[in-house]
Formats: structure tokens, C-alpha cells, sequence
């Protein structure tokens, strides 16, 4: 860290503040009601000390901070914090506190009982109302007894808490799951089945379908994945990703916005990554870093189209880049990727044609097949499997 001092900086909550020391972040602070409030809250908090630009270290953590709270993944366990005024007991909740996963939560006693202190709840919730370190210490996941809410000292009290919990909550119930999808597959085969009379035949001959989805933390590690796959034979890709990857060993979890932008072109390019592909990489964490790219939550509330239309702005990201995504990682039911050989060819073969069709003649007979063209690409895959 270089000498004290403190910033301020933009969240999908308001804006925070950050104050630095020499051994750490000495503290992260939510939003008051105006910006000039928690400005002045920095100044009362950590006096002497002024506002200045972000070192390299603390713009990481703020990077983490917006990423944790646009509804995505992010690891703060790397973010260093000087805990050196920090009481004893207060510490050994804090350490506690950082431990409980995003979108879980446990209760006052539990905490006590963890650290070894069982009927200290009490306590722990005074040392978790003097926190000094929110977000990073993650108090807002700790509740009362009985799963109420308790307290919770920031401007906007309980409000506040509840609306960080639902952010976490909501990216984690939505695509960190079992993989299952919200729509259900035999009764869609079944549809395409009444529907076309030569897809049924298809679908007779393959059997019940098995679309099953790749759940991710967010669209970012979706995206990044795909990026570094594309044009390669799926061992070779594995192994790029794989050392794209281990650049940041003492992270956890998916590849973030954070660590790409945090990494060296030398060091992505020394991993495998062509220019192009290192180019796009740091297009789609510098577009995700600045709210452009939807978050987990706000891509629930895009049609298909809208969503094609953000993301193929990142650089290296194609329509069909986003329709897999859409099939596989979003559970959409009515995607047709028309560009798909797989598909085209799959057609040809089920539906005995000399040539593979157009594009025009594929969305034509398709439209027999709504709102299930997801599922009946994937039966159209099948029909190639045995080539």
C-alpha cells in the first residue's frame, strides 16, 4: 500500500467509501443518503487523511466490490485488511463472517458457536454493528435468530441489508443450481412432435431429450469460457483456460472481471491467448466492469433478441456465441441458431433434402416448432451424431 487515504466509488447500492492504510484496507463504508455524506462520514472516520486516487491494490478491491454487488461472483477473501485496532473478539468474528458464502446466511449464535463462544450472540452482534469493513466483511449475511433480519447500522438499516441479500440470493438461486431447466422437456418434444410429422420421426428414433444446462456464476465467466474456446478443439481450449486460470492461484470460484483486467497482457498472452482472443478478454471485463454487460438478474428481464444485441457488442462475441448461451447457460426454450451447421445439416439428414437449407427455408419450417426451437436444434444435433 502506498501512503493512508480514502475514495470514494460507484455501486449498484450508492456510493461507497474506501479508506486505505499502509498493511490494508482499514475500511469500506456503504453509501449515506447524498455522496457529500459519506464524504464526510470518510473525513470524521479517518481524520488527517485525504481523498485521493485509488493505488493499484485498492482499485482491485473496489473492482470486486462493484462486481459482488452488480449481482455477480467476486472474491474478497484476497482483499488484505489491517486489522491491527481491531479488538480480539471482534476479529475472530470478522474472520468468521468472511467465511459464509454469497447468498447464505447464518445466525448471531452461530457465528458464536463457530468461533468457539457459544452464548456470545450478543456480543457478536455489537462487533458486527461496529464493523468497519462492510461488504468485505459480509455482516448483512448474519441474521437473528429464527432467520429475522436483526440489525443493521448502515444509512437505509434493514432496507439496505435486505436488498444486498436479495442481490446475492437472486444470482445464486438463478444459475447456481442443479442444472435444471424451467421448462419442461417431454412436454416440448411432445408439442414438436404434434407439430411436424417429420421431426416426429426424429424425435421416435432419438428418445427422450437430455438438454441439460451449465449452470455459471455470471455472464462474464459464461462469455470469457466461450471466448477462449472459440476455433479450438475442446482439449486444447481446456488447456488455455486452464492456465488462464492459475494466473490468479489464490483466487476461488469463476474467472472474474477483476483478476483480467488486474493481469498483464504478457502474463494472459504467456497463458495461450491469441491478440484477438486476449483483445476480446479485456473488451468483455472492462464492458462488465462498467455495467454495460447485464448482470445475472438483469438478463432475466431481456428477451432473447435484446440480449443478443448487448452482448455481440463485446468484441469477438457473435450471434452465435449468445445463442448458445441462451440454450445452454439460460434455459431459454425458443433459440434457433440458424447459422449452426450442426443444425443445418442435422435438418437435411431428418428431413431428407439433397442440400442443407437456407436460412430462409430453416426459420420457415420453424416456425412450426415454437416456442421449443431450443429443443428441437438439439434433436437436429442429434441426427448428425452417427456421422
Amino acid at each position: 500500500m502506498t501512503s493512508p487515504g480514502f475514495a470514494l466509488f460507484d455501486t449498484a447500492i450508492g456510493r461507497c467509501g474506501i479508506a486505505w492504510a499502509t498493511n490494508g484496507i482499514c475500511g469500506v463504508h456503504l453509501p449515506e443518503a447524498t455522496p457529500s455524506a459519506t464524504r464526510r462520514r470518510m473525513l470524521v472516520r479517518y481524520p488527517g487523511v485525504s481523498e485521493s486516487a485509488a493505488p493499484p491494490p485498492v482499485q482491485r478491491a473496489i473492482d470486486r466490490i462493484v462486481t459482488l454487488l452488480r449481482g455477480e461472483t467476486s472474491d474478497l477473501d484476497q482483499i488484505a485488511l489491517d486489522m491491527d485496532l481491531v479488538p480480539a473478539f471482534h476479529r475472530r468474528v470478522y474472520e468468521l463472517t468472511r467465511q459464509i458464502p454469497a447468498g447464505s446466511t447464518l445466525s448471531y449464535g452461530e457465528v458464536a458457536s463457530r468461533i468457539g463462544s457459544p452464548g456470545a450472540a450478543r456480543a457478536v452482534g455489537q462487533a458486527l454493528g461496529k464493523n468497519p469493513f462492510a461488504i468485505v466483511v459480509p455482516c448483512h449475511r448474519v441474521l437473528a435468530a429464527g432467520g429475522k433480519p436483526g440489525g443493521f447500522s448502515a444509512n437505509g438499516g434493514l432496507e439496505t441489508k435486505l436488498k444486498m441479500l436479495r442481490i446475492e440470493q437472486a444470482q445464486r438461486s438463478l444459475f447456481d443450481g442443479d442444472g435444471k431447466l424451467g421448462f419442461d422437456l417431454a412436454e416440448a418434444a411432445e408439442t414438436l412432435r404434434t407439430a411436424d410429422a417429420k421431426l416426429r420421426r426424429l424425435i421416435d428414433r432419438v428418445g427422450p431429450c437430455r438438454l441439460q444446462l451449465k449452470t455459471t456464476p455470471s455472464i462474464f465467466a459464461a462469455l470469457a469460457e466461450s471466448i477462449v474456446y472459440q476455433q479450438l478443439h475442446g482439449k486444447a481450449a481446456a488447456t488455455i483456460f486452464a492456465r488462464v486460470r492459475a494466473l490468479f492461484p489464490r483466487a476461488r470460484g469463476a474467472l472474474t472481471p477483476a483478476q483480467v483486467l488486474g493481469a498483464s497482457e504478457d502474463e494472459l498472452r504467456g497463458a495461450g491467448l491469441s491478440n484477438s482472443k486476449y483483445l476480446a478478454l479485456r473488451d468483455l471485463a472492462e464492458r462488465c466492469r462498467d455495467g454495460t454487460i447485464p448482470t445475472l438478474a438483469q438478463i432475466q428481464k431481456l428477451d432473447d433478441e435484446a440480449i443478443i444485441e448487448r452482448l455481440t457488442e463485446v468484441r469477438g462475441i457473435g450471434r452465435w456465441t449468445v445463442e448458445m448461451l441462451l440454450m445452454f447457460r439460460l434455459g431459454r426454450p425458443d433459440v434457433l441458431p440458424v447459422d449452426d451447421f450442426g443444425v443445418r445439416k442435422g435438418f437435411s439428414i431428418a428431413f431428407g433434402t439433397a442440400e442443407l437449407p437456407s436460412k430462409a427455408e430453416l426459420e420457415a419450417r420453424a416456425k412450426r416448432w415454437r416456442p421449443y426451437r431450443t429443443v428441437a436444434s438439439w434433436y437436429l444435433w442429434r441426427a448428425t451424431d452417427s456421422l
